[in-house]
């Protein structure tokens, strides 16, 4: 990978793991709901007028853009409002690796090795160690909460390498589109009108800087330059790239919003990122091998808040370079 790749992808992760910290202080200016429905909306215009028609078929559009924007990015944004710190929130998030194998196993009979068996055995550990941790001093019902959301998104996962989008930018933006109005609706009737309202009439450059970040820089440009990497070099270059991002938004959690990080979080983080790379990096199995062979170039986004559609490493993608790359 060119120096130039190279600082991209360190870029990307940056970007999506200082995700989790613009969040949290997005969430200081909207309800979670609200503020999750501000961040599809924007992504998806103008873009939606400018990559042009759908490419897969509407059902997995909107299938992915309810699991994925509605009940995943719902439930992270509910759990990271109710106290789910953002730092341990970008980690904890990863264990949708262990979820997506797992739904990947039982729904296209993908039997995971030794090895990624053995790394969901490690990942999980971490998020006991997490939790025990979290459970000392913050609240459990939050963390449970952003595992669900790592669940909807292994569930997504899923979903995407089902659709096989040929164009991972065209797809995310379309994809976009679905949370809004369900979003809206939600935000509605649970964190009611006169919220919403006071919200949006409260509105200041911070907070509307909270979510052109999440919706043009997380979810336009880092989806769009991660499919750019993908498009240039093998996935198994590209993808551990994404295990940067918990390092990342648990450092700008610590630097900006004064996070302690804990010998145990330590601890949960090394078990979990080193689960994950077992999980995700490992040999994949025959059967995982052979229905990869058909499939486009997959979409991938590995963030908390984002435009994380797929994590790139648990789709697998044909190794493909390109002379002088």
């Amino acid at each position: 990978m060119r120096p130039a790749h190279l600082a991209l992808a360190v870029l990307v992760a940056a970007v999506w793991g200082v995700n989790f910290t613009v969040v949290e202080i997005g969430l200081d200016h909207f309800p979670p709901l609200l503020f999750s429905a501000l961040r599809f909306l924007v992504a998806a215009l103008p873009a939606v007028f400018l990559v042009g028609r759908p490419k897969v078929a509407w059902k997995w559009i909107v299938a992915v853009g309810l699991v994925l924007g509605v009940a995943k990015f719902g439930l992270l944004f509910v759990g990271m409002d109710a106290g789910m710190p953002a730092g341990l929130s970008s980690l904890v998030l990863q264990i949708q690796s262990v979820f997506t194998a797992g739904i990947a196993f039982a729904v296209l009979g993908e039997r995971p090795t030794r090895i990624r068996l053995l790394g969901m055995a490690v990942a999980l550990a971490g998020i006991g160690v997490a939790a025990a941790d979290e459970g000392a001093s913050g609240s459990l019902g939050a963390f449970a909460l952003v595992i669900a959301a790592a669940a909807c998104w292994g569930a997504s996962n899923v979903l995407t390498r089902k659709a096989s989008p040929p164009d991972a930018l065209n797809f995310m933006v379309w994809v976009s589109t679905v949370p809004v109005l369900p979003l809206l609706a939600l935000s509605l009737l649970t964190e009611g009108p006169s919220r919403d309202l006071a919200a949006l009439r409260a509105l200041d450059w911070q907070g509307v800087g909270t979510v052109g970040y999440v919706a043009w820089v997380t979810t336009v440009f880092g989806f769009g330059a991660w499919g750019w990497l993908l498009r240039r070099h093998p996935a198994s270059t590209v993808a551990p790239f994404s295990l940067l991002v918990p390092v990342f938004g648990m450092t700008s959690a610590a630097l900006f919003l004064g996070e302690p990080v804990s010998g145990p979080r330590w601890c949960a983080a090394a078990l979990l990122v080193g689960g994950v790379a077992l999980t995700s990096l490992a040999p994949a199995g025959r059967a995982a091998r052979q229905a990869a062979r058909p499939a486009a170039e997959p979409a991938v986004q590995p963030d908390g808040t984002v435009p994380t559609l797929v994590h790139p490493v648990d789709v697998p993608a044909p190794e493909r370079t390109r002379a002088g790359s």
